[in-house]
C-alpha cells in the first residue's frame, strides 16, 4: 500500500480508537502531505515525494527535541520525541555504516576525488544515486574521514 493511502487509513484507525496523540500527529503529516500536493497539482503523491516530506518533518521534530532538552523544556521535548516516534513508523529505514561507506567510496572513485576539499562532489554524486536511502550527516562524515587519511 502507497504511504499516502497508509496515512489516511492510520488516521481512520486512530479516530476510532480515539488515540489523540497518534491522530494529531497523523493530521499533520496529512496536512504537509497537502501542501505538497498543491505545490505540484497533483491529485495524489508517490511514495518517493512522501518519505522526503516525512524525512523533513522528522529532521523538524529532532530539532525541536534538542532544542527543548537545551532549553530546559522536558515536558516539551517529550511531545516531540512522541510526534516523531509517530512519523518514523512510515519512514523505511536507511542504510547502516558499512552499507553507507561502501557507497560513499564508490561515489569517491566515480567523482575522482582525491583531497578533503572534494566532499562536495563526493555528496552531489552520493545523493544522485542513493538519495532517501543514506544519512547525508554520516555520509558526509564518512567522506571526509576517507578523503583526509
Amino acid at each position: 500500500m502507497a504511504i499516502y493511502d497508509q496515512i489516511t487509513d492510520d488516521m481512520k484507525a486512530a479516530m476510532r480508537a480515539k488515540d489523540k496523540p497518534r491522530l494529531s500527529t497523523i493530521r499533520n503529516i496529512r496536512a504537509a502531505f497537502t501542501n505538497k500536493r498543491k505545490e505540484s497539482n497533483a491529485d495524489t503523491l508517490s511514495d518517493e515525494q512522501c518519505v522526503a516530506v516525512l524525512r523533513q518533518l522528522a529532521k523538524q521534530r529532532k530539532d525541536s527535541v534538542q532544542s527543548y532538552t537545551d532549553a530546559g523544556r522536558a515536558d516539551l521535548a517529550e511531545g516531540e520525541a512522541a510526534e516523531l516516534a509517530v512519523i518514523e513508523t512510515y519512514l523505511p529505514a536507511l542504510a547502516d555504516e558499512a552499507t553507507t561507506r561502501g557507497w560513499v567510496e564508490a561515489a569517491i572513485a566515480a567523482a575522482g576525488a582525491t583531497e578533503a576539499r572534494h566532499v562536495g562532489k563526493v555528496m552531489g554524486q552520493l545523493m544522485r544515486a542513493h538519495k532517501g536511502e543514506v544519512d547525508g550527516n554520516l555520509a558526509r562524515q564518512l567522506a571526509s574521514q576517507i578523503l583526509s587519511s
